[in-house]
């Protein structure tokens, strides 16, 4: 009985819930661009990109593995 109530009141609520939307002021110095490309912190059209991708990839999967190899081998204290 008390779950066809909610169920009959929630619609109600959530209908007279007043959204507002403003358009975005591009004179504010911490609304950017918006758009492809524009919400990414670098620039996928240089020339070098795929070079420095695939390089901070490898690093970022190498080191849990060097850091591991090293302190395997390293010597005994």
């Amino acid at each position: 009985m008390l779950a066809r109530a909610a169920i009959r009141a929630a619609p109600r609520s959530v209908a007279r819930r007043g959204f507002q939307t403003t358009r975005a002021q591009l004179s504010s110095p911490y609304h950017y661009p918006e758009g492809p490309l524009n919400n990414i912190p670098f620039n996928p059209r240089t020339k070098y990109f795929a070079f420095r991708f695939w390089g901070f990839m490898a690093v970022g999967f190498g080191a849990p593995f060097g850091i591991a190899a090293w302190q395997t081998y390293r010597p005994r204290s």
